[in-house]
């Protein structure tokens, strides 16, 4: 597995709500708990080599510039295979394609492995191997992602992808925190080693789903068919593109992806050059995000079944870029530890929502592709955010060196650039919030249900949703 972090235009907006039921109880479905326990220790192994290779980097160049460049090697990839991965992932046996990304994924965790115990773990071999894994992914997501839903029915669907937010999460609060403190007393080595073992477990819970070969597409031309395969592309982006509720739930989760993620890669610049602490604190500030990211999962449920995802999505949105920014801003790392808590919380709101949002609305047909679509946007433009954030950060460093040499610090840039890229953020979720999408829930123009009609607090509220009191449930 990679963390790099799933039309019916008759859906009723219930169906897109969060379900009010445990989220633990998909795990009836034996075969999506197998695949969900091995997913928990990949995701476990995936963050220990996230810790490690951002702290030797960040160690090596304090530069943000690398630390942006290893995020271009990991996720641009996608920009120019992702929609490929999809139309792969639709068009050959699911199973058989999990198995050999998987196996590829190893292989390249192994090469990690041996580099840091070999000490040629430099920065442009990490940039080589994160490459190679880049390119894995963009075949590997799309069909982890069509792996869910053909393992629990619709009407869990929700739940399902909930659950592995959850766990991710999880991953995430203790992963980091594991990680750094193993590194500050063995080293960087056994976090990838750790890492490489992982993807032995997932293959083992990979062979035991059913098969799923592919369907012959249905005007009977070859798999393989190049003019087929083009028209198949043309059908993913044209359904993104024309779909109201499609278009708007994947920019969410794009804007979000593009703007949010700096904050994770500038992250050991702010440990080493802000706070003045070594690797535990980094995997404290992780593990701290992950908590609250999990405490996001679970209290989703507690959203009321009325307030349909076309206003909670830009709610998540703007509130995650709040957090952000507080974060940048403060120099304490007590507060910072808090602020990193409603970050990790408000990320697991817009991300799960997102995709929810677009997994109910995509038919099984066009799943791969159309979450290829979403992936390649998402993973293949996040790389720019740094840059982004980077090149604000370099432009006031010269300034305020010019102007005002008494103000710096050596933290100062990574605080600037995370700040600028969150307060877009904000602004965009505001955006999204004043002008929605109801076609986000399948709610269609002639519904009576359809309310566009501008207004932030109308969008805070969602009160032209809302029942009469006496309905009112939770």
């Amino acid at each position: 597995m990679d963390t790099t972090p799933d039309n019916n235009g008759g859906q009723t907006q219930a169906e897109g709500q969060p379900n009010r039921r445990n989220p633990f109880h998909v795990l009836r479905h034996k075969h999506f708990a197998t695949i969900w326990g091995a997913a928990a220790f990949s995701f476990l192994g995936n963050w220990f080599e996230f810790v490690g290779t951002q702290w030797i980097v960040a160690e090596a160049t304090k530069s943000t510039e690398w630390l942006a460049w290893i995020g271009a090697a990991q996720l641009t990839p996608t920009l120019f295979f992702g929609l490929l991965g999809g139309v792969v992932a639709d068009r050959v046996n699911r199973k058989t394609l999990l198995i050999v990304t998987q196996l590829a994924m190893m292989l390249i965790a192994i090469g990690f492995a041996i580099a840091v115990f070999t000490n040629h773990a430099t920065p442009q071999v990490l940039l080589m191997l994160a490459l190679a894994q880049g390119i894995t992914t963009a075949f590997n997501a799309p069909a982890w992602q069509v792996l869910t839903p053909r393992l629990v029915p619709r009407e869990d669907l929700v739940d399902a992808i909930t659950l592995q937010g959850i766990s991710f999460n999880v991953a995430r609060a203790v992963g980091p925190a594991i990680g750094g403190l193993l590194m500050g007393f063995s080293g960087a080595g056994l976090l990838f080693a750790v890492n490489a073992v992982s993807f032995i477990v997932v293959l083992a819970a990979v062979l035991t789903t059913p098969d799923a070969p592919a369907k012959r597409p249905a005007d009977g031309s070859s798999l393989w068919d190049f003019g087929s395969i083009v028209r198949d592309t043309k059908e993913s982006l044209r359904f993104v593109w024309n779909h109201k509720g499609a278009r708007a739930a994947t920019l969410a989760c794009v804007v979000f992806a593009l703007l949010a993620t700096p904050v994770l890669r500038f992250l050991p610049l702010f440990v080493k050059d802000v706070y003045n602490k070594e690797e535990a604190a980094f995997g404290v500030l992780t593990g701290i995000m992950g908590v609250g990211a999990v405490v996001g999962g679970l209290t989703l449920k507690l959203v009321p079944a009325w307030y349909p995802k076309h206003h909670f999505i830009p709610v998540s949105v703007t509130l995650g870029g709040l957090w952000i920014f507080v974060f940048s801003i403060t120099t304490n790392y007590a507060l910072a530890c808090g602020a990193m808590f409603f970050v990790g919380a408000f990320w697991m709101w817009a991300f799960n929502s997102s995709m929810t949002a677009l997994q109910m609305l995509v038919t099984d047909e066009l799943r791969g592709r159309v979450m290829a679509v979403c992936n390649t946007a998402a993973l293949g433009l996040m790389p720019l955010g740094a840059f982004l954030a980077s090149w604000v950060a370099n432009l006031s460093e010269a300034w305020i060196h010019r102007h005002r040499p008494s103000l710096w610090d050596e933290g100062l840039n990574a605080q600037l650039g995370v700040a600028f890229v969150s307060l877009v953020l904000m602004g965009a979720g505001v955006v999204m919030l004043i002008w929605r999408t109801p076609e986000v829930d399948g709610i269609s123009p002639d519904s009576p249900n359809y309310d566009r009609k501008p207004g932030l607090m109308r969008g805070i509220t969602a009160r032209a949703h809302r029942p009469p009191p006496n309905q009112q449930t939770i």
